[in-house]
């Protein structure tokens, strides 16, 4: 580290959240491999390939000899050898060209500073902009003073470059602010827009000087609305807004107000122990031990960084479990998912690696498999699945109906060509990539998937969303296509193309109809706008950015863009995303992460209630979601057993210095809901891609049907596979209809009780209630 130790440093000795941001800044340097070339880096990466594989075909994992051994890893030898690739491709990485490792970046720079001319200017400017993105926040506005000091007595001093500074400085104190209140003095209200209450900050000296910086910014640039958002922001952490902003730059409270007011959700997760603090991520919420219980998994996208699995105890708290279930090295992984792959009754993880990073992104996957003893073993060699590309997104689905889930893995294309793969399943723990032979080998730059039955033929179809070209909704044809089992592209002739640049996708009936239907959320223009494009569609300003769309199923292989009718027409720099009912009243709504890289982009989170499938209204102010932290893997589920499904989200961002804590929403609805457990016996265990109708009636004899399908949600989240389904204010249930993919068959339930957990096996046409007691969050 530099002479000037971050005051933040030394006092941060409490806490989970000032552990992370005391271990990210004081991070050793890491080995240092140039990447040497081609040809030498793919023999590297052959070379620790054929050791996972000489696990996977039996080959010891243990070498040592001597008369004094190490304790023996627990690990399965397979999991060490892919700890071990994970670390090695880590640290064959050039820092100097991975924007993301910004501590390790300091590093560099720390270690040779030029003493003259333009290239000490270049490289104090990098090493403040650097200190910045690694959380060492205070060294950055040291070095920012240096920098000015460096330019003024070498003559560069203008008006230019000191304005240039000036922006740097004020998203410096803003950072100062967060860190020192948001993350060090987290409360359950911190970073929650509007900001207020718990959320005000009691350590004021980053937001003072925010609004000093900015207000000067302004006065050149007064229709700057970037510098307008991010002064109303520092405003509100100070509890002096509205009336402390100077009028002509204030944005009226009702921008921040929301559209609707529902019941507010509260951040249990402190209380239940898991506010893990990390950067971007996934997460999948289930039962993975077994026990009846949802638990949490995350991901975290530094390459550093690792798996957690927190088990639920029962008592409303959670249990770090995460070297228990030998997962300890499994590091990085931006997305995550789960699936039962191999019917044994146990779920399954598969952890995505690479994405974003160009050149840097030949990281592989892992594949999971749960040993149904609290354990889990990398088995991705021996299933043969084993590649080095950069993977934001994949999807469980059983596209032949065989009984048992395939896997389509979206890769991001650029300069090189990688082609996505549909991992067949062959039932016997392996995997064959069928993707060429059915159609589905796209090259793209992919960033989400999503199987979806939308024309109820019994076969799921695959839509991919793209940023920078078109998106593409793959047919499933089924065993009667010309050549076999195939897939034919029909996203121009379904209307499902829009929009250009869109990042998180799924399908789901949110109109109770019967007919899946598609959502697909836009992202960034990577052009410095975004910020700027958020702030003008809140304001009810033209903007020049695409709008996310909603696409309803006509049901004759057609879709109607009803993105205005129904109010989802917005600029939402959509990230991590996923749908579920949050006040049970048997509608699906939508819970939006929000965000990009840059710091400076603080926009809420978003939460859409589906009004009974006529339109969406924004609540996000009175439900207590919309923190302006960068929203990631999204899941829904029920995760303490009253009926209702509660939200969790992993925040933080790309740059090392971003970590945020993940937030768990606890849901306090009350309306009457049915969950269902399904178990697959020809189809697979889980019963993903079965389609459910519940049918309810009311006190006064009116019959309405509830529609869903069994999966864990959107591309970028995994929620829970039971489905919890509101009922509302109904009288009772007359049936639940549940229609069998691999079969075929429908089992019809009558007369099933509400505000039950119900067990319903294929075949069987009658259910088993599961005792389920609610649990209260916390301690």
């Amino acid at each position: 580290m530099g002479r000037h130790q971050p005051v933040l440093r030394r006092r941060a000795h409490r806490g989970t959240a000032r552990r992370e941001l005391r271990r990210r800044r004081g991070s050793p340097t890491r080995r240092c491999v140039p990447r040497c070339g081609r040809q030498a880096s793919m023999r590297f990466r052959s070379f620790l390939a054929s050791t996972l594989l000489l696990a996977a075909c039996g080959g010891s994992g243990d070498e040592s000899s001597g008369q004094f051994a190490a304790p023996a890893d627990p690990r399965p030898a397979s999991t060490i050898r892919m700890a071990e690739l994970l670390d090695n491709l880590a640290a064959e990485v050039n820092e100097a060209t991975a924007i993301y490792r910004n501590d390790e970046y300091v590093a560099l720079l720390e270690a040779s500073r030029p003493r003259f001319g333009m290239a000490m200017i270049e490289h104090a400017n990098k090493l403040a902009v650097q200190l910045l993105r690694a959380g060492r926040t205070e060294d950055a506005i040291a070095q920012i003073d240096r920098l000015a000091e460096i330019l003024e007595s070498a003559g560069s001093g203008s008006e230019k470059n000191r304005r240039t500074l000036q922006r740097l400085r004020g998203l410096a104190y803003l950072r100062l602010g967060e860190q020192e209140n948001c993350l060090i003095r987290h409360t359950i209200e911190s970073c929650l827009l509007p900001i207020a209450g718990e959320g005000v900050h009691r350590i004021e000296r980053g937001s003072r000087s925010a609004i000093e910086v900015y207000t000067e910014l302004l006065g050149a640039e007064p229709d700057n609305l970037s510098f307008r958002w991010l002064l109303n922001l520092a405003y509100q952490t100070l509890g002096e807004y509205p009336d402390g902003v100077p009028e002509r730059y204030r944005i009226p409270p009702d921008v921040y107000d929301g559209e609707a007011v529902t019941r507010r959700l509260r951040d249990a997760a402190p209380a239940a122990g898991l506010s893990h603090t990390a950067l971007s991520g996934g997460v999948a919420m289930d039962d993975f031990n077994g026990d009846g219980l949802l638990d949490i998994v995350t991901s975290s996208w530094g390459v550093h960084d690792p798996l957690k699995f927190f088990a639920a105890r029962g008592d409303g708290t959670f249990e770090d479990r995460t070297t228990a279930a030998l997962l300890e090295g499994l590091n990085g992984g931006l997305n995550l998912n789960h699936a039962d792959y191999d019917n044994d009754g146990d779920l399954d993880l598969y952890v995505m690696r690479g994405a974003w990073l160009g050149s840097f992104g030949e990281y592989p996957n892992s594949l999971l498999r749960n040993n149904g003893d609290g354990t889990f073993e990398d088995v991705t060699a021996a299933a043969g699945m084993l590649r080095l590309n950069p993977s934001p997104t994949a999807a469980w689905g059983d596209y032949d109906n065989d009984g048992w889930l395939d896997l389509f893995v979206a890769n991001e294309s650029r300069a090189r060509p990688r082609p996505c793969e549909l991992w067949h399943n062959n039932g016997d723990g392996t995997f064959t990539d069928v993707a060429a032979d059915v159609g589905l080998d796209h090259t793209g730059f992919v960033k989400g998937s999503v199987w979806g039955d939308y024309d109820n033929d019994g076969f799921p179809d695959l839509y991919l969303s793209q940023i920078g070209d078109t998106n593409l909704l793959f047919h499933n044809d089924g065993p009667a296509a010309e050549n076999g089992w195939g897939f034919s592209e029909v996203g121009e002739r379904a209307g499902v193309t829009l929009p250009i640049k869109s990042f998180p996708t799924w399908f789901f009936d949110y109109d109770n109809d019967g007919w899946l239907d598609l959502m697909v959320a836009t992202f960034a223009e990577f052009d410095g706008s975004a910020l700027h494009q958020v702030v003008a569609d809140y304001l009810g300003l033209p903007v020049e950015a695409e709008r996310s769309k909603l696409y309803r199923n006509r049901g004759d292989g057609t879709f109607e863009d009803v993105s205005v009718r129904t109010g989802v027409d917005r600029v939402l720099l959509a990230m991590g995303s996923n749908f579920g009912d949050i006040d049970n009243d048997g509608w699906l709504d939508v819970y939006i992460g929000t965000g990009e890289p840059a710091l400076g982009t603080l926009v809420p989170n978003v939460m859409l209630r589906n009004e009974a499938g006529k339109r969406f209204v924004d609540v996000t102010a009175s439900a207590g979601m919309g923190t302006v932290q960068k929203g990631h893997g999204i899941a829904f589920g029920d995760i303490d057993n009253d009926g209702d499904e509660d939200v969790y989200a992993v925040m933080g961002g790309a740059y090392s210095g971003d970590i945020y804590q993940n937030i768990l929403f606890e849901n306090p609805s009350d309306a009457h809901w049915v969950t269902l457990r399904l178990i697959g016996t020809q189809s697979n265990r889980s019963g993903v891609g079965a389609r459910i109708k519940v049918t309810v009636r009311s006190a006064t004899g009116e019959v309405r049907e509830i529609h869903r399908t069994v999966g864990t949600g959107g591309s970028f989240g995994s929620s829970s596979l039971q489905q919890e389904i509101g009922l509302g204010r109904a009288a009772g249930i007359e049936s639940i209809e549940v229609f069998w993919p691999a079969s075929g068959q429908t089992d019809r339930l009558v007369g099933p009780p509400m505000d039950a957990v119900l067990r319903v096996t294929e075949g069987r046409g009658t259910f088993d209630v599961v005792p389920s007691e609610p649990i209260r969050l916390g301690k």
